[in-house]
C-alpha cells in the first residue's frame, strides 16, 4: 500500500506540473507565438525555461521524480510504470475543465480504457 501512496502522490505532483506548465505555454503563445522544436535549441529556451508557470512545472517534475525514485526502490517497474497512467485520466479532466479543451466521446471512452487497465493492475496489491 505504500507503493501506491508513493505513486498517487507522484502522479499528483506530476498532474499539476503540466497543469502549470500548460498555463506558462499559453501565456508564451500570446506573446511571442508557438514554439517550433527549434525554439527550443535556440536562445529563446530560457524565455521558455523562466516563465514563471513553466518554471514551476518543470520543478513539480523534479519533485515527482524524485519521489519516483523511491517508487522504483519499493515495486517492480512492470507494476508501477502503468499506473502513471493515473495521471493521464487526471490530466484530461483537469484541462477539459481548467482549459476548456475538449473531451469528446473517443477521449472519454480512452480515459475509461485507461481506468480499466489501471484497476486490472492494482487488483492483486
Amino acid at each position: 500500500m505504500d507503493v501506491l501512496i508513493l505513486v498517487l502522490i507522484c502522479v499528483t505532483i506530476g498532474v499539476f506540473g503540466q497543469l502549470f506548465m500548460k498555463t506558462g505555454m499559453d501565456s508564451i503563445v500570446k506573446s511571442m507565438g508557438s514554439v517550433n522544436l527549434k525554439d527550443l535549441f535556440s536562445p529563446k529556451i530560457t524565455t521558455i525555461v523562466f516563465q514563471k508557470y513553466v518554471f514551476i512545472g518543470i520543478v513539480l517534475y523534479i519533485f515527482a521524480s524524485i519521489i519516483w525514485l523511491a517508487v522504483l526502490s519499493k515495486a517492480e517497474l512492470s507494476f508501477a510504470y502503468p499506473l502513471i497512467g493515473i495521471g493521464y485520466i487526471f490530466t484530461s479532466i483537469f484541462a477539459w475543465f481548467f482549459f476548456k479543451e475538449n473531451l469528446t466521446l473517443i477521449r472519454f471512452l480512452g480515459i475509461l480504457l485507461i481506468c480499466s487497465g489501471v484497476y486490472l493492475i492494482v487488483l492483486k496489491v
